[in-house]
C-alpha cells in the first residue's frame, strides 16, 4: 500500500514539471505496458515466435528489450534526482546506510528471484508456450509473492535514501504504483495458462 499522505507531502519538495521527472514518469510506466501488450499478442497470434523462428528465441528478444527498458528506466530514474534538491533531512549517515541496507535487500530477492525462475520464466516464457512444470515455492517464493517486482521497488526506495531525493521516494511510489497494476493484469492471466496446460494434460 502508498501512502498517500507522504506523496501528498513529497509533492512539496519536487517540481513535477521538470522534463527530467517526467521522463521518469514516462519510463516507468511504459515498462509493465509495454510487456504486458506485447506478451499478451504473442500469446494470441504467436507471431514473435515464427519471427525468430522459436518460442526461446523470440522469449530471448523480448527478455533482452525489458532489460535494455528497464536500463533506460534507472537511468531517467538517477537524472531525475540529480536535477531536483535533496531533502534535508534524509541527508545523513543513517538514512544512506538505510538505503544501502534496504537496495541490497531489494537486490538480493531480484537475483534469486531470477536464479529461482530462469530467463524464460522471468520474462514471461509462459505466454510463449514455456511452462514450467511446477510453482516455484521456495524462497524468495516462500517469503512473498511476486519477489522480482518488489524486489525492483526496494531498489528504487533504497536508491532514492542514500541520495536524501524526494524526487526519487516519488518516482519509487509511481514504480510501486505500475508495478500493482501490472500485477493485477499478470497474475489472473497466468493462472489461466497453466489451467489450459492442466485441462490439457487432463484430456490427453
Amino acid at each position: 500500500q502508498v501512502d498517500v499522505t507522504a506523496m501528498v507531502w513529497l509533492f512539496g519538495y519536487v517540481d513535477v514539471t521538470d522534463a527530467g521527472f517526467l521522463a521518469a514518469v514516462l519510463s516507468i510506466a511504459f515498462n509493465p505496458l509495454f510487456w504486458n501488450v506485447v506478451a499478451r499478442w504473442e500469446h494470441k497470434t504467436r507471431a514473435l515466435s515464427r519471427v525468430f523462428g522459436s518460442p526461446h528465441a523470440a522469449c530471448y528478444c523480448l527478455g533482452a528489450v525489458i532489460l535494455m527498458l528497464n536500463c533506460v528506466r534507472s537511468h531517467c530514474f538517477t537524472e531525475a534526482m540529480k536535477t531536483q534538491p535533496k531533502l534535508e533531512g534524509l541527508d545523513s549517515h543513517w538514512a544512506y546506510y538505510s538505503g544501502l541496507a534496504i537496495l541490497a535487500v531489494g537486490t538480493l530477492f531480484v537475483i534469486s528471484s531470477f536464479l529461482a525462475l530462469g530467463f524464460t520464466g522471468t520474462f514471461l516464457g509462459d505466454y510463449f508456450g514455456i511452462l514450467m512444470e511446477a510453482k516455484v515455492t521456495h524462497f524468495p517464493f516462500s517469503v512473498l509473492d511476486n519477489p522480482m517486482y518488489w524486489g525492483s521497488t526496494a531498489v528504487y526506495l533504497g536508491w532514492s535514501l542514500m541520495h536524501a531525493s524526494p524526487a526519487g521516494l516519488l518516482l519509487t511510489a509511481v514504480v510501486a504504483i505500475s508495478y500493482t497494476i501490472a500485477m493485477l493484469y499478470e497474475g489472473p492471466f497466468t493462472e489461466e495458462i497453466y489451467k489450459q496446460k492442466q485441462k490439457g494434460v487432463k484430456n490427453k
